[in-house]
């Protein structure tokens, strides 16, 4: 009778384990969404973090893959709008964008430090995203460009969702065997696609992206 007993009583603490760790899932499940519920359109972007516990790393994409207006996120009403030059729409005279355009979230290039006074861009392998999307991504390299004197870096990345994922590698130097080519396409595509000159300084690999990310996070 007592080995019963015991047997019940481990059982049921068992299943009283599962059903704390299911409710405390299941209301932080609830918390985020109430979080970007409660937020507007706008809103939403100013709550996002930078990376997440497993060092993957938030982007929002202003520029679908394969198209050639330049899109960018309006800082006052962080409604997404196209460029304007001149007074015109900017479009790309090149070939469309090779991937999904964007920022890393809570990010900020100090012109006091080089930078460019905007936030850390982001070029995310993958099928096309539509503006506005966020999500979760893992940076494979970094494209380190000066463009009219200042740092123009470009993190490459690649979504941290398997199921989104269109190549096989985590780290840069897995994304260059596997994929010989893809890193002198993406050079020459940001060489080409302005008429402005830009100065290659060269490539870094996934820890000096993650580093760049980690020195350009805005301290609240």
């Amino acid at each position: 009778m007592k080995a019963t007993l015991n047997i019940s009583s481990e059982t049921n603490n068992k299943k009283h384990f599962s059903e704390t760790t299911f409710m405390k899932q299941f209301l932080f499940s609830i918390s985020v969404l109430i979080l970007f519920s409660c937020c507007s359109s706008s809103e939403k972007y100013t709550v996002l973090t930078t990376l997440s516990e497993a060092d993957t790393v938030t982007c929002v994409i202003e520029i679908p893959a394969g198209t050639n207006k330049k899109i960018e996120q309006n800082k006052q009403t962080y409604r997404f709008e196209i460029d304007q030059r001149d007074g015109k729409d900017r479009v790309i005279q090149f070939l469309p964008y090779p991937g999904n355009y964007g920022y890393i979230a809570g990010t900020y290039s100090d012109p006091e430090k080089g930078g460019d006074g905007d936030a850390l861009d982001v070029l995310v392998i993958a099928e096309t995203l539509p503006s506005g999307t966020i999500l979760q991504t893992i940076p494979l390299g970094v494209l380190k460009l000066i463009d009219d004197g200042e740092e123009d870096y470009k993190i490459l990345a690649i979504p941290s969702d398997p199921a989104l994922q269109t190549v096989t590698a985590k780290t840069f130097s897995e994304f260059k065997s596997n994929y010989p080519q893809a890193v002198e396409i993406i050079q020459l595509w940001f060489l080409n696609y302005d008429t402005e000159p830009i100065k290659v300084l060269g490539w870094g690999d996934e820890i000096e992206a993650l580093s760049e990310i980690k020195k350009t996070i805005v301290v609240i």
